[in-house]
């Protein structure tokens, strides 16, 4: 499950990236020109840390080595990308031919810096069509300008998961479809007790974990850049309509204030004190581990999941959400491009391994296959995120060139509006564009 797809990481990563042109720009055709049949060793750098996922990170390595006795896979986990960057500029033997991100938010950069080799020469070698192996939305996320440098490795939706025994308990029957509901239902389930909550139906702040506003703004299906390239937060009625909506939900829960100071008393995300575990809100915005945690955590409700509600005038979408997952790309300095292809096809294209992969560490599989596979483990409550990731509606954070940039400065944006610091959304987000544009403009 990812752990570091927080958009506060993404600055870092994104200065560091562009340091990589000069050193990579120039090595791939060299680099390509590497024997993969020949005894080898790739040295893999990924972000997974749960002795959990290390685990399944080395079964897969180890099918992976019985198919390619020649290749051998020096493992290494824990790697942010800020290391990642700096072991790609050092360069050298010890630095890795293989990557793993959790930050999709900058593939552009990966790929307009040349730190990252287009894998479009080596899908096409080996009779891949991308189109028919992974969804569009994660084909989207996984390129930019034509240059796809990474692959999806695994995938994540985003949906609502609730408290059914809170749900009973205040009479509702089912989860929220449109917003006007979910507006309704948060109340319901909210239980104040003086400047604090014995309950709360949802956390609605953006600091609330998951709830970014580009979760939120998924469900109106924005349309971040226009034909012309330029930010379209403003011309996009969308976005106005959701920052809206949020800071509507956040007056009638109690308010800014009172709901940031309640957010101080909850528990890590990724432990068993998060505020869902321990009963403090009745839902949350989170992806399809969220259950599974929840139930190592002993929780002593029924879960149950759906996907986000839609704007009232989008109802026949319901079903969509924000979809993200992690990324494998081959390095452009490394020496060893096929064998590492090779390495990269396996873990990215292998029904087998993609769902072995999935089923541990309870992610959504990355490939159409995959999500089709009779050995994926499906429970009721995964099944709503698979859905999810299946609709015709779901979409991303498209890459550019500046990485996450823009989305750190959508999200500033956003902060503002719901503390109340801005009062004309429409200027603002005239204004945000503006700053988009600019930052795009330098990073190009």
């Amino acid at each position: 499950m990812p752990r570091n797809r927080r958009l506060t990481a993404v600055a870092t990563a994104v200065a560091a990236i562009s340091v990589l042109a000069t050193a990579c720009t120039g090595q791939s055709g060299n680099a390509a020109a590497d024997d993969p049949d020949k005894e080898v060793t790739l040295n893999f750098w990924h972000g997974w840390s749960a002795p959990s996922e290390a685990k399944a990170i080395e079964e897969n390595i180890a099918r992976f080595e019985k198919a390619h006795p020649n290749i051998k896979v020096k493992v290494t986990g824990n790697m942010t990308d800020d290391k990642i960057n700096q072991a790609l500029r050092a360069g050298g033997d010890k630095a890795p031919d293989v990557v793993s991100s959790f930050t999709t938010d900058s593939v552009g950069k990966f790929c307009n810096s040349g730190a990252f080799a287009d894998l479009n020469p080596f899908l096409q070698k080996s009779g891949v069509d991308k189109a028919k192996v992974f969804p569009r939305t994660l084909l989207e996320y996984t390129q930019f300008n034509g240059n796809q440098c990474t692959l999806p490795l695994l995938n994540d939706a985003y949906g609502l998961v609730y408290n059914k025994d809170a749900f009973k308990a205040a009479g509702i029957t089912e989860p929220p479809r449109t917003w006007s509901q979910f507006t309704e239902v948060a109340q319901k389930l909210t239980r104040s007790n003086g400047d604090s909550y014995d309950q709360l139906g949802i956390m609605p702040t953006y600091h609330g974990y998951e709830t970014t506003p580009m979760r939120l703004a998924a469900q109106w299906s924005p349309k971040y850049f226009g034909a012309d390239g330029k930010s379209n937060l403003a011309k996009d009625p969308g976005f106005a309509s959701m920052l809206n909506a949020q800071k509507d939900l956040v007056a009638k829960l109690g308010g800014y204030e009172k709901l940031e100071k309640f957010r101080t008393t909850f528990g890590d995300e990724w432990s068993a004190e998060h505020p869902f575990h321990k009963g403090q809100v009745a839902m949350q915005i989170d992806g399809e581990w969220r259950p599974a945690m929840a139930k190592e955590a002993g929780v002593a409700f029924e879960i149950g999941t759906a996907p986000l509600p839609v704007p009232d005038d989008q109802i026949a979408d319901y079903g969509k959400g924000y979809l993200s997952g992690t990324i494998m790309g081959i390095a452009s300095g490394s020496r060893k491009q096929n064998a590492s292809w090779e390495l990269v096809k396996y873990m990215t294209t292998d029904t087998e391994a993609v769902v072995a992969f999935a089923n541990a560490i309870h992610n959504v599989p990355s490939t159409l296959a995959a999500l089709e596979s009779p050995n994926l483990q499906v429970t009721p409550e995964f099944k709503t995120f698979l859905d999810i990731a299946r609709h015709p509606k779901s979409n991303t954070t498209p890459a550019q060139a500046d990485g996450g940039t823009y989305q750190l400065t959508f999200q500033d944006l956003a902060y503002a509006v719901e503390k109340g610091d801005v009062a004309d959304v429409p200027a603002g987000l005239a204004k945000t564009d503006q700053q988009i544009d600019t930052d795009i403009a330098k990073a190009k």
